[in-house]
C-alpha cells in the first residue's frame, strides 16, 4: 500500500471514529426552548454541526450524511485498487440498479438483501482478478414497450467497507473507480449476476491553441490580444524572436523555407511544376537563349520574399483564439468551476482545476439533473465534450419538474447542499433500494403521507416523511424535519432524481 492509499485509509478511519463519538455526545445535549444560546452551546454547535457557514447560518454538519452512519458499524477492507489500463477486459460480478448512475470517485452505499446479490458480493471479496470490485450498471424501463433495458456504459466500484449482519444481509460502502463498456452478461451457478467488461481508456485534457496548431510559436504582428501561455511553458517561449534565436543559421533557413512552402501552397493553391523550378541550364546559354527564365527566377525570388513578409502578418491558426478556447479543457474547467460555485455555492474546486477529467466526473456525480441526463454524461468519452455539456446543463437549469405530470416542484434558487457529496447524493433504504436524491430548501405541489420517523434517517438529527406529487400521486421523495430546535435548517426536501423531468427549463 503506497503513501497516498495509506493517507486515505487513515482519514476514513478517523471519520468513522469521529461519527461514533458524535453519536455518543449527542445524547447529552439539552434542547433550548428559547432562541438565545449560551456560549457553551455555540461552541458545541461549532464542534458537532460545523458551525454557521456560508450556507446561510445552517448548523447541520454536512459530513455526517456523506458517511452513511445509518448503515451502522462497517469494517474497512484495507484494499485500495490500482487503476487498470484502458482496454483491459475483466469478468466481474454485476450490480444493476434502477434510478442510479455511478461515476468515478463517487460513493455508493448498498444494503444487499437479495440472495443473488449477496452471492455477487461474496464473489467480489474472494476473486483474484480485480479483488473487491463490482460493476455497477443502470437499468431502466423503456418508455415505448415497458421492457427493462440495461445501459451499456457503467462504472467499476471498489468495496471499501462492509458488514455482514445476522440475517445474512450485507451493508456495503463502495467507491466508483473507472468507466467500462458492458460486453456481455450471465448468471453463475450460485446465482451471482456477472459480466464481461472492458475498461474505457480516458482521453487526455486538450490544451489549445498549442495542441490545435502545433508547437511553433505565434508569428509577429498577430492581433494585440494574444492567448495566454501554456502553464507548463514560459511566456518567452511564445515569442517569435526567442524561438528563432535558438536556431542555427541553417535551421533558421529551413524554418523559413517550411513556413513559406506551407503558406504558399495553402494561400495560392498553385502548382509548383513551373519552368522556374526546372534544373538550371548553363548560365551563359540561359541568359542568351532564354532571357525570360532569368526574369522568372528573379520574380520568383521576389515573390518568395513577399510571401515571407505577408506570412509574418497572418495569424498562424485558422480560427480566432476564442474558438479554440471552446475546446480547451482547462479553460472549460475554469468556466465550469465558476458556474458551479455561482449555482451551487459550495467551496471552490481549485484542487481539481488542473485535472479537468476528474472535475468533469466530480460535477457529473453531483449535478442536480435527471437520472437519464446523468447517464448521458457518463457515456460521453471526451473530457472537453463532457465539460461543455455540463456547462450547458448549468446554464439551462432553472426548474425542477415532476417527470410524470411536468408539474413545477422547485426552482434553482431552492437548491440546498446538505452533504459534502453535493446537492445530489445516493442513499440506500432498509429494503435495499438505492435512491439518488437532490436536496431542496423549498418545494411546491407535494403532499405528505404518514408521520415523521427518525428510524434509518439518512441525515442524523432529522425525521423523514414520504412526499408525493399532489397532481399525479407519484412518490417524489421525502420531507426531512429537524428533531432538535437548535438544528438548522428546520426542514428540507429530498427529491428523487429518477422522478425528475429531463427538461429543466
Amino acid at each position: 500500500m503506497d503513501d497516498r492509499q495509506q493517507r486515505l485509509l487513515e482519514r476514513e478511519l478517523y471519520q468513522i471514529e469521529q461519527i461514533r463519538q458524535l453519536d455518543s455526545e449527542e445524547l447529552e445535549i439539552e434542547e433550548v426552548e428559547h432562541g438565545h444560546q449560551s456560549s457553551e452551546d455555540d461552541q458545541f454547535d461549532d464542534r458537532v454541526y460545523g458551525g454557521a457557514s456560508a450556507s446561510g447560518g445552517y448548523t447541520f454538519n454536512t459530513s455526517l450524511a456523506s458517511m452513511h452512519s445509518y448503515l451502522g458499524e462497517v469494517e474497512d477492507t484495507h484494499n485500495r485498487l490500482a487503476f487498470l489500463e484502458g482496454g483491459v477486459i475483466l469478468h466481474v460480478p454485476l450490480f444493476y440498479l434502477e434510478g442510479v448512475v455511478l461515476f468515478p470517485e463517487a460513493t455508493l452505499p448498498l444494503r444487499v438483501i437479495q440472495p443473488n446479490f449477496i452471492a455477487a458480493v461474496d464473489r467480489a471479496l474472494r476473486q483474484v482478478e480485480a479483488p473487491y470490485t463490482i460493476g455497477v450498471v443502470r437499468v431502466y424501463r423503456d418508455s415505448d414497450d415497458g421492457r427493462i433495458r440495461f445501459a451499456t456504459t457503467g462504472t467499476t466500484a471498489e468495496i471499501r467497507q462492509y458488514r455482514r449482519l445476522e440475517d445474512g444481509s450485507i451493508n456495503v460502502v463502495t467507491r466508483g473507480q473507472q468507466r467500462f463498456r458492458l460486453r456481455r452478461r450471465w448468471i453463475e451457478l450460485e446465482g451471482a449476476p456477472c459480466g464481461e467488461i472492458q475498461i474505457i481508456e480516458e482521453d487526455l485534457p486538450l490544451r489549445t491553441p498549442r495542441d490545435a496548431v502545433g508547437q511553433l510559436p505565434p508569428l509577429k504582428n498577430l492581433s494585440h490580444s494574444k492567448p495566454p501561455p501554456h502553464p507548463d511553458h514560459d511566456s518567452d517561449a511564445m515569442s517569435d524572436d526567442s524561438f528563432e534565436s535558438e536556431l542555427s543559421l541553417t535551421e533558421r533557413r529551413l524554418h523559413t523555407s517550411a513556413l513559406v512552402s506551407s503558406y504558399s501552397s495553402r494561400l495560392f493553391g498553385e502548382s509548383t511544376s513551373s519552368d522556374d523550378e526546372k534544373p538550371l541550364e548553363n548560365s551563359k546559354t540561359s541568359s542568351h537563349k532564354h532571357p525570360t527564365k532569368r526574369t522568372n527566377r528573379v520574380s520568383g525570388a521576389k515573390r518568395e520574399i513577399h510571401s515571407v513578409r505577408n506570412l509574418r502578418k497572418c495569424p498562424r491558426a485558422y480560427w480566432p483564439y476564442w474558438v479554440y478556447k471552446m475546446h480547451d479543457s482547462y479553460c472549460l474547467a475554469q468556466r465550469l468551476s465558476d458556474m458551479w460555485k455561482k449555482t451551487v455555492g459550495t467551496p471552490n474546486m481549485d484542487a481539481l482545476m488542473r485535472k479537468p477529467g476528474l472535475l468533469s466526473f466530480h460535477v457529473a456525480s453531483k449535478i442536480p439533473v435527471s437520472e437519464s441526463t446523468r447517464q448521458e454524461l457518463l457515456e460521453i468519452d471526451g473530457i472537453s465534450y463532457r465539460l461543455r455539456r455540463e456547462i450547458e446543463l448549468l446554464e439551462n437549469f432553472d426548474r425542477v419538474k415532476c417527470k410524470s405530470c411536468q408539474t413545477v416542484i422547485a426552482s434553482r434558487s431552492d437548491m440546498l447542499v446538505m452533504s459534502t457529496d453535493g446537492p445530489l447524493g445516493a442513499y440506500v433504504n432498509p429494503s435495499g433500494f438505492v435512491h439518488e436524491i437532490m436536496t431542496l430548501l423549498k418545494a411546491n405541489g407535494l403532499a405528505l403521507i404518514g408521520v415523521p420517523t427518525e428510524e434509518y434517517s439518512w441525515f442524523p438529527g432529522y425525521a423523514w416523511t414520504i412526499a408525493y406529487c399532489a397532481t399525479c400521486e407519484y412518490q417524489m421523495g421525502w420531507l426531512f424535519t429537524a428533531t432538535k430546535k437548535k438544528l438548522k435548517p428546520r426542514s428540507f426536501w429530498g427529491i428523487r432524481s429518477s422522478q425528475v423531468a429531463d427538461d429543466m427549463h
